[in-house]
């Protein structure tokens, strides 16, 4: 089992969570310049109409060069409210939402400064749920490229081309059949579909 590095996502893909299963030290990148156009504060969800993209508004725009830890969140308009609202319309009826409904919506009233704080909040409840059972940690310092015994996983799925692998966990998806099966959603739309189970799915031991 190699050490495996990766950014830290918005509610981020089940691919990606998936891989968190895969490796026995986990490296979360925190020093690197904000990337954009990805899922560090994006994430896709599945409604009745088809795929749905939420988009966490930042300070300064998109087109920033900052590092990670100095990015801030805007809160100029209500996005907080409409993110909530839109993850209540597409998983209300879902088999697991009133497990899962609490924290999120706790987390949705609280407005952290920084990009990093909230989706390290995000992984860290996301670890309690699923028990990865892997060592995880945060880079010290920003590396361009890491030696081969080290996986580096940053910017492996991004909104251009997340559905471009294939996934192996199939699950029965609240609007599937209106809008088919849509692979590599937010780990969101697993969790309210699945429950607790979706950590046996994720490790393979089903």
């Amino acid at each position: 089992m190699t050490k495996l590095i990766i950014e830290y996502q918005y509610f981020g893909s089940i691919n990606y969570i998936k891989t968190l299963f895969h490796f026995s030290h986990i490296e979360f990148e925190v020093c690197e310049t904000f990337q954009k156009m990805s899922f560090r504060n994006r994430m896709v969800l599945a409604g009745s109409n088809g795929l749905v993209n939420l988009s966490v508004p930042l300070e300064k725009g998109r087109d920033q060069k900052q590092l990670l830890k100095d990015v801030r969140i805007s809160y100029s308009l209500p996005w907080k409210q409409q993110h909530w609202r839109t993850i209540e319309s597409c998983y209300n009826r879902s088999p697991f939402y009133e497990y899962y409904r609490d924290w999120l919506e706790g987390f949705y009233n609280r407005r952290p400064v920084f990009l990093l704080d909230q989706n390290r909040e995000i992984m860290e409840w996301l670890v309690r749920q699923l028990k990865p059972g892997t060592v995880l940690g945060e880079t010290s310092v920003f590396l361009a490229d890491y030696p081969a015994e080290i996986t580096d996983d940053r910017n492996r799925w991004l909104p251009r081309n997340f559905q471009g692998e294939e996934q192996e966990i199939r699950y029965r998806q609240v609007f599937e059949d209106r809008i088919g099966f849509q692979k590599n959603l937010s780990i969101l739309d697993l969790l309210f579909c699945e429950g607790p189970g979706a950590r046996h799915l994720l490790s393979g031991n089903v």
